[in-house]
């Protein structure tokens, strides 16, 4: 029986020299029956702006024997350390993430405040050439301080991180995506990019931020200098550190938009792949205490105590005091928005998507570009905002308007500019302001007469050239306020060429248009209704609001994907879709596995030379274990027994056995107590697969390792005629990094294991690769 076992794991075996460097799946070289091409995968992404070595994450629970032991000695008292631990924790996330909301917010608008002064100083004096110098330089300077700090210390840091997050939840490990550095560069260099008058929002990298700073608590602090706590023990996983991010991102989503509801929404229809009650729960824990946070800032704020900081409670852009009502007729209007908003969300996406291809060949060619790309977009936008009031007509003061007009200050609704005394230039209300400002402006309404339709338009081309070619620069971004100022403007323009037709005011078509533009790019439903009735407090818009996301989001899934699944795919990241092609169901989980390797298996009780074989020549990060197993004959003259399948031992914990050297010197089983002396169960939740610091003498060589106390002994497994559709659905939604594939009947002497299944393989666009003929009309989308 022992040689029956030798020769099945021997044959299984490959040379690792074949493989190209997937740490995920078993690449193949070889043709392939019914495939003209070979399962390929891709290890490296983009994160950030970096190209980084991607791995999955172990959401499974690996029931060793370690793990059973510690989960039965588990007292009461541990358990309501654990609960404890959850709760502490999310409300610690909701708690920074609402003082670091605060932090970001009064710097930017502190700085773009006093910037907004001083060239409204020269503006006053009719010295127009220093007053675009000194607003270029000193957007310029803020520009280069963000892009720098990106480029040079976090590139992790670039774009909004909301693309990253969505696929670590998937289960894609992002290396240096939430450490301490990342979350520093983040919070200096949102505050930079946006109080330069880039055409970013801080939404997205107070998601990022968010997320960072539930890494790091439950890490206990940064990857050098974590704390030692011995209740910290317990998240020392994936499984609770997903929680906790999902926490973060809900969270900053609050900060963002000071909208608690709307925030655990958006983590749940945008960004988590799994979820479960008590995780909404925690998740709406943690932005209630943001909420908090923010409103004693803003009452402290409201006190004068802040500088500059802008006017406003805890509703972002109020109109809950504009009343209306609306009848049949307006659907018209509203529909239109929504198709509207479709088109452009979809014709924005497919843009966007050329733009960055672009950007990405230009960062390619090193450090310098990517400065110099964000310098000149910065310049770019400085001669815009500054020089395009120049072009709109002033318009007079009306008399009965309460608000004071003009004005030269950093903040109002009738800016002066360059026009004479009495006049307010309406293109420079809506330019030459804080990008928050700018939709509270666009926002207001009871003033149907506020903004030209040239001015309108000169602001919704400006905003849509502009939409395209800063994102995707060296600086952190967020995509939410770029999307709302563009479909603020045409939602404006169409409620004026509405006119006496309709009777919803033009703020009104303002909120409906932003509304639309994002659900038509970003294909969110539910979560950004929400957010947009706590960003404007008037419930009243909850119908129109419902009917023109659903109108949006259809009409853009008739193009092409949301803008996050293209950044997803442009990175390379291997996110797992939540349905499975149609095709998948005409091919077996069997196939798929035949179009691999011989998957490598190792015996429980293994020599120390196989395993570091194993390790030297492969790079997979999970092997399956075998066992003799008694021979029980049946009628059919197959044997039921033979060998078995044990489990499934991860690269992780082969490393560990060979650094501490658990090695016998004789063929046998070890006893329980000889385990738990030498392995604490904790630290067998750390990865570390480094292997080449690992020295092994010759006598060594010949040694035993009992394998059987460290594999996962129920593992998830699939019969071979499965279809690849139920795989996929199964891998996602369970959070698996393995999937074994067993025969429907195993003879005697036939391996338990014919294969293992990975997220490259199950890939759409991988699967294709190796089977075209599956899908025949190929300009499908596939990834």
């Amino acid at each position: 029986m022992e040689e029956d076992l030798n020769q099945i794991v021997n044959s299984s075996s490959y040379n690792g020299e074949e493989e190209q460097g997937d740490p995920e799946s078993n690449t193949l070289n070889q043709p392939l029956v019914k495939a003209n091409r070979t399962l390929s995968s891709t290890p490296l992404a983009l994160v950030g702006t970096k190209v980084s070595h991607i791995e999955s994450l172990d959401y499974e629970i690996n029931e060793n024997d370690l793990f059973k032991h510690d989960w039965r000695k588990r007292s009461k008292t541990q358990v309501l350390q654990y609960i404890f631990l959850k709760w502490t924790f999310a409300c610690l996330i909701g708690l920074f993430t609402g003082l670091i909301a605060t932090l970001i917010n009064l710097a930017v608008e502190n700085i773009a405040g006093y910037k907004l002064l001083a060239v409204g100083h020269f503006l006053a004096q009719e010295r127009y050439i220093t007053g675009l110098m000194i607003f270029a330089g000193a957007n310029l300077g803020l520009t280069l301080v963000a892009s720098v700090l990106c480029v040079c210390f976090a590139p992790t840091a670039a774009g909004p991180g909301i693309p990253e997050i969505k696929a670590y939840l998937n289960g894609i490990d992002t290396p240096n995506m939430f450490g301490a550095t990342t979350m520093i560069v983040k919070i200096i260099g949102s505050i930079g990019a946006v109080a330069a008058g880039l055409d970013l929002g801080k939404e997205g990298p107070l998601v990022h931020i968010g997320t960072c700073i539930a890494s790091l608590l439950g890490q206990g602090g940064p990857d050098n200098h974590r704390l030692k706590w011995r209740w910290l023990r317990y998240f020392n996983n994936d499984r609770d550190r997903r929680d906790l991010i999902t926490c973060g991102s809900a969270a900053g989503v609050c900060a963002a938009f000071r909208s608690p509801v709307g925030g655990v929404l958006f983590a749940l229809e945008e960004v988590a792949t799994w979820w479960r009650s008590a995780l909404l729960w925690r998740t709406f824990f943690s932005t209630a205490v943001v909420v908090v946070v923010l409103r004693e800032f803003i009452e402290i704020c409201n006190s004068g105590k802040c500088g500059l900081f802008g006017r406003g409670g805890l509703i972002m852009f109020d109109v809950s005091h504009v009343t209306y009502t609306y009848h049949v007729t307006d659907i018209i209007p509203v529909t239109l928005i929504g198709v509207i908003g479709g088109v452009l969300g979809s014709l924005y996406n497919h843009f966007l998507h050329k733009v960055l291809r672009l950007y990405n060949l230009i960062n390619q060619k090193g450090k310098i570009h990517k400065v110099l790309l964000s310098l000149t977009v910065s310049l770019f936008t400085s001669v815009c905002l500054y020089g395009l009031p120049f072009l709109a007509k002033c318009t007079p003061c009306d008399p009965s308007i309460e608000e004071r007009c003009p004005t030269n200050g950093r903040s109002g609704n009738f800016k002066q500019f360059h026009c004479p005394k009495g006049y307010y230039s309406d293109l420079a209300t809506l330019l030459l302001t804080t990008n928050d400002d700018a939709v509270r402006n666009i926002f207001s309404s009871n003033t149907p007469n506020e903004f030209s339709m040239g001015s309108l338009w000169i602001f919704f081309v400006l905003y849509c050239i502009l939409g395209l070619f800063t994102f995707g620069i060296a600086t952190p971004s967020g995509l939410f306020l770029p999307i709302i100022l563009m479909g603020s403007a045409y939602g404006r323009m169409l409620g004026g060429l509405m006119g006496s037709y309709t009777s919803i005011d033009q703020g009104l078509y303002a909120v409906l248009g932003a509304a639309s533009l994002m659900a038509g790019s970003m294909r969110m439903t539910v979560s950004l209704c929400v957010i947009f009735l706590e960003l404007t407090n008037n419930l009243l818009l909850l119908p129109i609001t419902m009917i023109v996301l659903l109108i949006a989001k259809t009409v853009g899934d008739s193009f092409n994907p949301s803008i996050y699944d293209i950044i997803l795919h442009l990175k390379g990241l291997p996110f797992l879709e939540a349905n499975p092609e149609p095709w998948m169901r005409n091919l077996s989980v069997g196939e798929l596995g035949d179009a691999k390797p011989p998957v490598v298996t190792l015996q429980g009780v293994e020599k120390v030379a196989k395993i570091v074989d194993v390790l030297k020549n492969t790079t997979h990060n999970a092997f399956p274990v075998l066992d003799e197993a008694e021979v029980v004959p049946s009628q059919m003259g197959l044997g039921t027994g033979g060998i078995e399948l044990h489990g499934l031992i991860l690269r992780a914990h082969l490393v560990k056995v060979l650094k501490k050297r658990w090695f016998l010197t004789e063929k046998r089983r070890t006893e329980e107590w000889e385990v738990r002396e030498k392995f604490p169960w904790d630290e067998l939740a750390e990865r570390e697969d480094n292997f080449d610091d690992v020295a092994i003498t010759s006598s060594e060589m010949q040694m035993y390792v009992d394998l059987h106390p460290l594999t996962n002994t129920t593992p998830y497994t699939v019969m071979e005629n499965m279809s690849v559709a139920k795989a996929l659905v199964l891998f996602r939604q369970v959070g698996l990094r393995h999937l074994l594939i067993v025969p429907r009947i195993q003879a005697l002497g036939m391996s338990p294991v014919i294969g293992i299944l990975t997220r490259q393989d199950l890939r759409a666009y991988n699967i294709l690769q190796a089977f075209p003929h599956l899908d025949k009309s190929k300009g499908r989308k596939a990834h």
